[in-house]
């Protein structure tokens, strides 16, 4: 097989091979004017955005839209989407790195296109940039810079949540050209844009603007390589300067010779310039060495990250660096991989002299197999390709021990750029650009291009998930469709089927925004996970099923979140009837509310008719509160609510909550009529204020505490005799002891007594104790220290043995008179 020349188009610029490679032919409509268009691409070799140049006349054309508008199309000429604008003159168009357009309008207003069909987001620059106006744009992967029309700089370093910022005061005078050098590329990591004002460059980021100290300019063009490394500058005289980006060093010097000035400078990569006028190309090397293009017809200049697009009515051609593999295997010496991809030709030829140019190169066989498949990946052709490849097959096949793995990835690699470079895709990637790119982000652009078919292809091939394609498929179809809810949700679930990971949610958003709330619905039953499904409910004021889906989930966060919503949009009223109806979520909100809102808690039980429950939850309030008075009206609305109550444990509450009132006043008047150092009677118990006022000396007051509150005579009797034991009230025990019966009984006294250490008074109630058994009687006889009484006990009941245990626990006069008792009671012989 026999090749064209591989190396026909190079042009030696310096000591560097440059080329330009025909990507596509007869891209555009014949009726297009590229001349009065503004062309912006998008990085990696993406869509192109056509907006026409209102400055210009253009020739009338009979089937022209009249609306004015942005076209975005392929590389390869293929309108991907129109979108309509009509919010005033463009002064910045540009694309970020992952493909969404930016356009900024005259008066600081700018939409972020995603998807490159029309959708967007909607900000504006704020700074005064609707009085000063926008003079034109600089954009960079992730953001851009605006210039004013009063030279007011403003940045934007995000697509997703744009913050406007003002950069550093712009020197005084005419700005000629301006370019600036992305955040990654400065030392402050903040975006630093130069300015051409005077005979000087002046560097302005957030905080200062500093005067490089340059003194030939004017200068016409400023722009700053991919890497941040390089500026280049274009004199009033035609020169192009390359320096260092910080202007320490100047590297090349290049005089155009023009008499008018390009249109505009751009990078070629990091290693060349290239200078563009409306049908003119110097491409400008280092060392100051230039090659020059012409063409019929105007060419725009789209740069990339490792060299530039050509576009024109009828071409979209691709300018380079030759990569260095291909230099070195396409290059006229006798070295290894020369040798190895030319002896494919020998080898089909069925040449002996390819096995000896496989022996000559054997040392060196491993780098040149590796150079060929490098190589392979640069190249667009693809015969050359595969005789890359073949080259690179033959070699290693000769080699004991090598690795393959290079080899069958570049396969896959080639196999997945030329599918994207096909003329009806129109992404015509390098190598370098796939790199960068990622297949992930390719996938996304084919989807954005509804190339859905190539896009699950590919990802089979690549190994990706294809959920987020078929999502995107049936969003477009939902809202493409033109059929009854019904069968349009039957073909999207149908196709689905069986499919993994499949979001619901999102096709169901994308029927929503459509105005197709009830196919949204019927969407989301097909949604597995209640929280994607809930979000979406609440924003179709779907209320009702959006909770009944958070509680068939059980997770209460999820049911949370749905009744904070509900609660701040329902009436109250309606609130209550929602939630009562689904006991769960009525336990949530109650459970929720006695912790954080005891006031939508109390409103929850009035709307339930549940004045128990209220009444106890104001009782909880006031047992809160420090003013009597306070607590006091907290009962009183306690009470009140049970007033009216059917529930018959009300009365019972209510009669509490009433004694509850009458108990505090009356332990209020007791801390301002008493003033000993016993402490406050507030908050005491019924006994326990009789208590603290029989030890304090108030019997009376307690007496009528007693009577106020019906204390039994039982209970009242125990407390009185515990707080006279406590008080040391002896007398009054006695008193007490005068009475013929005790409620109580009369052992209590004896042992509330004795356990105060008053035997003499104790004993006095052990006769009284007249239920008891002697041998009980004797016991309290003994604890008081009387062994005599004990006896008399002993011997009134005829209990000898008694009374001899009793001779050994006596002393002194006490022995002989038990012994006497002990005679009375032994047998006489």
């Amino acid at each position: 097989m026999t090749l064209a020349n591989p190396r026909a188009g190079w042009e030696k610029i310096g000591p560097e091979f440059y080329r330009k490679i025909p990507l596509y032919q007869n891209i555009f409509d014949e009726d297009l004017d590229l001349s009065s268009y503004h062309v912006a691409g998008a990085p990696f070799s993406g869509a192109l955005a056509l907006w026409r140049d209102t400055t210009k006349v253009t020739r009338y054309r009979t089937n022209a839209i009249s609306k004015t508008g942005i076209d975005v199309y392929s590389c390869s000429g293929k309108l991907i989407s129109r979108i309509n604008w009509d919010k005033g003159a463009i002064k910045g168009l540009g694309w970020s790195e992952d493909e969404r357009l930016l356009v900024i309008a005259e008066d600081g207003t700018f939409h972020v296109y995603f998807g490159l069909h029309g959708d967007f987001h909607p900000f504006s620059l704020g700074h005064g940039a609707e009085d000063a106006g926008v003079v034109n744009c600089r954009f960079w992967s992730h953001g851009f810079v605006a210039l004013l029309g009063n030279n007011t700089l403003v940045a934007v370093s995000s697509f997703d949540e744009p913050r406007p910022r003002l950069l550093s005061a712009a020197p005084e005078g005419d700005i000629h050209a301006w370019s600036l050098i992305p955040p990654a590329h400065t030392l402050s990591r903040s975006v630093e844009v130069l300015l051409a004002v005077g005979s000087t460059v002046y560097v302005v980021d957030v905080s200062e603007a500093e005067d490089r100290g340059l003194s030939d300019g004017p200068f016409k063009h400023v722009s700053v390589s991919p890497n941040g490394r390089f500026a280049v500058l274009f004199t009033d005289d035609g020169k192009v300067w390359v320096v260092g980006s910080d202007f320490q060093n100047k590297y090349s010097e290049y005089d155009s010779k023009a008499k008018t000035r390009p249109n505009n400078i751009y990078w070629c990569g990091n290693d060349s310039v290239v200078l563009a006028w409306e049908d003119e190309i110097h491409v400008v090397g280092p060392e100051g060495a230039a090659a020059k293009y012409y063409y019929d017809d105007i060419v725009h200049v789209v740069p990339d990250i490792d060299g530039v697009r050509l576009i024109t009515s009828q071409s979209c051609e691709f300018l380079h660096k030759v990569p260095d593999e291909s230099e070195e295997v396409f290059k006229l010496v006798d070295a290894p991989a020369p040798v190895l991809f030319d002896s494919i030709e020998l080898l089909e030829k069925r040449s002996p002299k390819a096995d000896e140019s496989m022996q000559r190169i054997k040392a060196n066989l491993p780098e040149a197999v590796e150079t060929c498949i490098r190589a392979a990946g640069q190249e667009f052709d693809h015969a050359l390709q595969k005789q890359l490849l073949r080259a690179a097959s033959f070699g290693k096949s000769v080699l004991d021990l090598y690795s393959s793995d290079e080899f069958v990835e570049m396969c896959e690699t080639l196999r997945v750029l030329n599918a994207v470079r096909d003329y009806q895709v129109g992404l015509p990637l390098t190598l370098a650009q796939y790199s960068q790119l990622r297949p992930d982000r390719l996938i996304t652009r084919l989807i954005h291009r509804r190339e859905y078919l190539l896009a699950i292809k590919l990802s089979e091939f690549l190994r990706l998930p294809l959920n987020k394609i078929y999502v995107h498929w049936a969003s477009q179809k939902v809202k493409g469709a033109g059929g009854d809810d019904d069968s349009v949700r039957e073909v999207v679930v149908e196709r689905l089927k069986g499919k993994y990971g499949i979001s619901f949610e999102a096709i169901a958003r994308a029927a929503y925004d459509e105005g197709r709330g009830n196919l949204a619905t019927l969407l989301l039953n097909h949604e597995p996970r209640a929280g994607k499904q809930v979000p979406l409910l609440l924003n179709m004021e779907e209320d009702e099923v959006a909770l009944d889906k958070a509680i068939e989930s059980g997770d209460s966060d999820l049911i949370m979140f749905v009744l904070l919503h509900l609660k701040q949009k329902l009436p109250l009223a309606t609130f209550f009837r929602t939630v009562n109806a689904r006991p769960q979520a009525a336990a949530l909100v109650e459970s929720s509310a006695h912790n954080q809102d005891k006031e939508l808690l109390k409103d929850m039980y009035y709307q339930d008719d549940r004045p128990v429950e209220g009444s106890d939850v104001l009782l909880e309030e006031a047992m809160q509160q420090t003013q009597v008075q306070a607590v006091i009206d907290k009962l009183k609305l306690a009470s009140r609510l049970l007033t009216d109550a059917k529930d018959p444990n009300a009365v019972i509450h209510a009669k509490s909550l009433a004694e509850a009132t009458v108990l505090l006043k009356m332990q209020e008047a007791f801390d301002k009529e008493i003033t000993d150092s016993s402490g406050s009677y507030v908050g005491l118990s019924v006994n326990e204020t009789m208590f603290r006022l029989i030890r304090s000396g108030y019997s009376k007051r307690a007496g009528r505490v007693q009577s106020e509150f019906k204390v039994a005579e039982k209970t009242w009797w125990w407390v009185r005799l515990r707080a006279l034991v406590a008080a040391r009230l002896w007398g009054e025990i006695e008193e007490l002891g005068k009475n013929r019966k005790s409620p109580i009984g009369w052992e209590p006294f004896y042992n509330e007594v004795l356990g105060a250490g008053n035997t003499r008074l104790a004993s006095s109630f052990i006769p009284k104790c007249t239920h008891l058994k002697p041998a009980e009687r004797i016991e309290m006889w003994i604890k008081c220290g009387l062994v005599n009484k004990a006896g008399e006990e002993a011997l009134a009941a005829k209990d000898l043995d008694t009374l001899e245990t009793l001779r050994d626990k006596a002393t002194g006069a006490q022995v002989a008179e038990i012994e006497r008792m002990i005679s009375k009671l032994r047998p006489r012989r």
